[in-house]
């Protein structure tokens, strides 16, 4: 493969100097800080080559921001600008999220004013090692829309590559539309990993990301899924999206009761979506011989592994992250098809001036009665 041309894949924001007037401004979602987001009146940023201008509709709220919002700045460039964007904090967030076209930038011929489209928000260079054997997702600069600069959905207007705006079906909802991103993590974790129809899979952790990963599983054929939850709203959330066992790490012993349903043996692929040392542990003891498990999860500190779990059965561990060109057209494809039916994922819309107290704060407070928050930006 070769290497990718810019200015086709074009991250930089750019501004009228002389628009101060309020009629040349927008409101934006902003990290200025840990517990430290504000929406903030700015410059709505030109449109560019080679990119669009969108007007998000729904955005959701994900775990990375509200990581990001407790704890950060993490993944959000503090100290120094991002290497591609070259922005720093204060960043509008927001990379989960649909929109319309309202503008298309010089040289884009795919997209026209009035498209439907949901914005695959992975930022890279297109030149590394990585980008060239197509691992954009890779990418040794990466960085996120939302996260590391080039706006993000949490505001009126943003602007993004043409390529990066995926046009939605018009059978799929704009609110649907949101819940592409997350999906698409699920579709590729699944997809990368050994996984075959008739497997038998434990996924440790039903949040937004292991009932999304149950639904690409169940698409995809899938024999026998098994959930490990402790949260009761959670535990229904994962029999309604399709597990056929749900175990509580609390009251019984997982790798026991896995390897009961398992004709002895335990599961053929385990996904980690928890990214909690027990969870992990009883994961990798639950697999078979030669089976594998694969860690969706973004760990806040590191944590022991005793290679020997994996040694004496030839089993394997492996990492995934985010999604790749395509992926997202497989899922939108995969709703329209009805394999996979996510309405149910959508627990709460708020308004944007309430994506604080409503949004975040709901997730904080009340995370396992939730699944997806979404704002409502139009």
């Amino acid at each position: 493969m070769g290497s990718i041309a810019m200015p086709e894949y074009n991250f930089k924001q750019t501004y009228d100097a002389k628009a101060e007037g309020v009629d040349h401004t927008m409101r934006a979602m902003r990290f200025h800080g840990q517990k430290d987001i504000r929406l903030d009146q700015i410059l709505i940023p030109n449109c560019g080559k080679g990119q669009v201008k969108v007007k998000p509709a729904f955005v959701g709220i994900c775990g990375t921001d509200l990581h990001e919002y407790l704890g950060g700045a993490s993944l959000i460039p503090s100290a120094h600008p991002h290497p591609i964007t070259g922005e720093k904090v204060p960043l509008t967030l927001g990379h989960e999220f649909s929109g319309t076209v309202v503008e298309v930038g010089e040289g884009v011929t795919t997209h026209e004013v009035g498209d439907r489209v949901c914005v695959q928000p992975i930022i890279f260079d297109g030149t590394c090692g990585a980008c060239v054997d197509g691992y954009i997702n890779c990418c040794y600069s990466n960085g996120f829309i939302g996260l590391s600069g080039c706006g993000g959905g949490l505001s009126d207007f943003m602007v993004c590559p043409a390529t990066s705006a995926i046009h939605l079906p018009s059978s799929i909802p704009m609110e649907i539309g949101a819940l592409i991103e997350p999906l698409s993590v699920a579709w590729h974790a699944v997809k990368v990993s050994p996984f075959k129809p008739g497997d038998s899979v434990l996924v440790v952790g039903g949040g937004p990301i292991g009932l999304a990963v149950i639904q690409a599983l169940r698409a995809k054929g899938a024999g026998k899924i098994i959930v490990s939850e402790v949260s009761p709203r959670r535990k229904q959330f994962s029999t309604e999206f399709g597990a056929d066992h749900v175990l509580d790490p609390t009251k019984v012993d997982v790798v026991t009761e896995v390897r009961k349903l398992c004709d002895g043996q335990g599961v053929h692929v385990g996904f980690d979506a928890a990214g909690v040392q027990s969870g992990m542990t009883a994961a990798i003891n639950a697999l078979r011989a030669h089976g594998t498990l694969v860690n969706i999860a973004v760990w806040e500190k590191p944590v022991p592994i005793f290679p020997n779990d994996l040694v004496f059965k030839e089993k394997h561990y492996m990492g995934v992250a985010t999604f790749v060109a395509g992926d997202f057209a497989e899922v939108l494809d995969a709703i329209v098809s009805g394999a996979i039916k996510p309405s149910k994922m959508i627990t709460k819309k708020v308004k944007l001036e309430d994506t604080l107290t409503e949004g975040f704060q709901t997730l904080i407070n009340d995370k396992d009665n939730h699944v997806k928050v979404l704002v409502e930006v139009q």
